[in-house]
């Protein structure tokens, strides 16, 4: 099996994003568009972009970002495991600690995509079947 199937319903943004793309619309709305943009210039399918984002999260120290790029990444059909990988290959770049802050956030969101329901393949303690 190539990984999990995609969640019957696509994630919602954060409730913060919601708030500010509706008090800036025109700014939501170019901020989408460049990202919409950047993804389309090279050779990388939006699984493979979601995890380089999910490592740039994590240099970052962005949990919020990183834990909208691991939804992202499952709903593209990545694995736990390749979510982890990616975290993990932060390690002697960025640290321990903000290797495990982050690798404690991925498993969060796994919890609770499984609680909402999003990953199907994935029990209620977050472990992938």
């Amino acid at each position: 099996m190539s990984g999990p199937e995609p969640p019957a319903r696509p994630s919602q943004p954060p409730k913060t994003f919601q708030k500010f793309v509706a008090r800036y619309p025109v700014l939501g709305e170019a901020h989408q568009r460049v990202g919409r943009e950047v993804e389309s210039l090279g050779p990388l399918d939006a699984r493979q972009c979601a995890l380089v984002k999910i490592g740039i999260s994590l240099g970052a120290g962005l949990e919020s970002a990183l834990r909208s790029h691991v939804r992202r990444a499952l709903e593209a059909g990545a694995t736990h495991e390749e979510v982890e990988q990616a975290i993990l290959l932060g390690m002697n770049t960025v640290g321990f600690p903000r290797t495990v802050a982050a690798w404690s956030w991925a498993h969060e969101q796994f919890e609770r995509d499984a609680g909402e329901g999003k990953s199907p393949n994935v029990d209620a303690g977050g472990h992938q079947r």
